[in-house]
């Protein structure tokens, strides 16, 4: 299986690097960078890596970021394609568990366990994964970064959002087209810097918001 992984960043030069070396260490090599328009050394530092690197001129959001990477994973022939963050919060051991899970899915999502989650992070978690089911369904985590798209899935989802709303439509988007969805417990490291990361309450309301216009506009 020729597996891709697909790492949105924007901003992330303090920890990228580190982030790469650990996917290389467990046999990755195969890595596309979607660059979000950074303002720091970001691209630079990935292209060090010998990575691919796929950049945005200016910030447009974590959905087009994701749309870029798996857009160019499709172009390159990828049977599955992993989205996986660059801030250091996911475990690169995990990426192994995601692909093998596809054997019986066309989507796999990462569950992060609630042990060392911060829990202004578990509640938005919940709130989130709220508005998810209001859309499609019960979910664990609807709001994972880390995911295994099968082929299937990369041909069918296609990624309309921009921002923060894209991880709820991504699963949407899957329930409407009958893709089979599978969840894997997975480890996740929140340091001080990952933890500043990520959606706020204001985003919760964003991503509603996104997501009620799409419906709408459908």
């Amino acid at each position: 299986m020729k597996v891709w992984i697909v790492m949105p960043a924007y901003n992330e030069g303090r920890s990228i690097g580190r982030v790469l070396d650990a996917l290389k260490r467990e046999g990755w090599r195969n890595i596309i960078v979607a660059d979000d328009g950074s303002h720091d050394r970001t691209a630079e530092i990935a292209r060090s890596k010998g990575v691919l690197v796929v950049s945005h001129k200016k910030n447009m959001g974590l959905g087009a970021a994701l749309r870029s990477g798996l857009k160019k994973a499709r172009k390159l022939g990828a049977d599955c394609a992993v989205t996986f963050d660059a801030d250091g919060q996911h475990d690169p051991k995990a990426v192994r568990a995601l692909v093998g899970a596809l054997n019986d899915a066309d989507l796999v999502i990462g569950v992060r366990r609630h042990l060392g989650i911060p829990f202004h992070k578990r509640v938005g978690n919940f709130s989130l994964n709220l508005i998810t089911y209001l859309f499609s369904g019960v979910l664990t985590d609807s709001q994972s970064g880390l995911r295994a798209f099968g082929k299937r899935a990369l041909k069918l989802i296609r990624i309309r959002s921009n921002r923060y709303e894209v991880s709820s439509e991504i699963i949407i988007q899957a329930r409407r087209k009958g893709l089979r969805l599978r969840e894997v417990p997975v480890k996740c490291f929140y340091t001080k810097y990952s933890k500043a990361r990520g959606t706020t309450i204001t985003s919760g309301f964003k991503i509603f918001w996104g997501l009620l216009k799409q419906k709408v506009s459908k």
